[in-house]
């Protein structure tokens, strides 16, 4: 029945696509291309070479003794591909699914569409990417997988060299920062150890669903060594009742975004002050308002240098499914990114954002889309915000 139809229309559409030569413009000239002619193979595009976090330079920043670098820079993003499974013989730092250590390649495809060229904010009109800084992607740090200590220890040198190395612009700082992409939530502890030496405590931002501050006892066992490592999986748990207690953050710390259940009805909440922390509920956005947010967290850390860290499951799985714990009733993308513009000002010395994982992620590859636009508001609240090290 439609067979006469379409072989009636088929010329119709094929003189239609060649009717024609498109109108040029006053000046333009047409353009031809042979086989004869050159083609550029080096600049264009985003999606060529190595894929690095908003098709930044690539450094090799992890070889040498930290004062020869072949490149400087001022701020650098490294990947911290480290997750473990729940093995009762090894360090647990997933507490649900595994796959986070895909998370930095993830991440990297996620900021694929940046670039210094289109990066300007229409937010708040600016640019990290044509500011002050030089901004370097280092790559992942090579962690081993089948031992974890050694692996830390790994993670461990590999923030002290690359902080050891000696700025690109020293009027604002002689030491780089870096922001880390991880890898589960126990990364945060040699980025911490390197902020510690670099910058002395900080008072930590924590973005999550869960406190993470759980003492080992409430979930069946006492501090062993390995457990003492991450306790449970924070670097700065180890501020309270470790062995391996190091006081890497002050006191006026929070958490933002809580929502998941607690194992005791008031333990959880009181442990987790001792460990330095107060709390900014999920639901509590919708009372307060990103702008009672920021007030509340500018308000408790003051005006001491600051250390960021964002579990992406602080958003609801609705905006990232991609990551090993989900809780429903979290964040908005949307809510997030306001309040981390809302930080500016603050002395932010280092950055991290963990626990994607995407295997788990949707075609639409919303996770790693997000994650992507977390760590590139970390990079602005850096440049807006220079800081002195100890070593200045």
């Amino acid at each position: 029945m439609f067979r006469p139809l379409l072989l009636r229309l088929l010329p119709l559409t094929l003189a239609r696509e060649f009717s024609h030569i498109p109108k040029l413009a006053a000046g333009q000239k047409p353009f031809h291309l042979d086989s004869s002619d050159d083609v550029d193979i080096v600049t264009g595009s985003r999606f060529y070479g190595l894929k690095t976090f908003a098709n930044l330079p690539y450094v090799h920043c992890f070889s040498g003794d930290g004062a020869s670098a072949p490149e400087a820079f001022d701020i650098a993003f490294i990947g911290a591909p480290f997750d473990t499974i729940d093995n009762p013989y090894v360090l647990k730092g997933v507490t649900a699914r595994p796959g986070a250590r895909y998370g930095p390649g993830g991440i990297r495809t996620g900021s694929q569409r940046m670039g210094a060229e289109f990066a300007w904010s229409v937010y708040t009109g600016r640019n990290p990417l044509k500011s002050w800084a030089t901004v370097v992607d280092c790559g992942d740090a090579p962690l081993v997988w089948l031992d974890n200590t050694v692996a830390i220890k790994q993670l461990d040198k590999a923030h002290r060299v690359v902080s050891g190395r000696k700025a690109a612009n020293t009027s604002y700082s002689v030491t780089p920062r870096i922001i880390t992409l991880g890898g589960d939530h126990t990364t945060t502890l040699s980025a911490l150890r390197s902020t510690h030496k670099s910058w002395g405590p900080v008072s930590v931002v924590h973005f999550d669903s869960h406190l993470d501050t759980w003492d080992p006892k409430v979930l069946g066992g006492d501090i062993s060594d390995y457990a003492s490592i991450n306790y449970l999986n924070l670097g700065w748990s180890l501020t309270h009742g470790s062995r391996l207690r190091q006081n890497l953050i002050l006191n006026s710390s929070i958490h933002a975004g809580i929502r998941a259940p607690l194992s005791r009805a008031k333990g959880d909440m009181r442990n987790d002050l001792r460990c330095g922390f107060h709390t900014i509920k999920a639901r509590d956005l919708d009372r307060i308002g990103a702008a009672g947010v920021i007030s509340q967290i500018k308000e408790r850390v003051g005006d001491s240098k600051v250390y960021i860290s964002v579990d992406i499951d602080v958003l609801d799985p609705a905006f990232a499914p991609a990551t090993g714990t989900a809780e429903p009733g979290g964040w908005s993308t949307r809510e997030l990114l306001t309040i981390l513009d809302g930080l500016i000002g603050l002395e932010v010395v280092g950055a991290d954002v963990v626990e994607v994982a995407p295997i788990y992620d949707n075609p639409g590859e919303t996770t790693v889309l997000a994650a992507a636009e977390v760590a590139f508001s970390f990079l602005e609240l850096m440049v807006e915000t220079p800081v002195k090290s100890l070593a200045d």
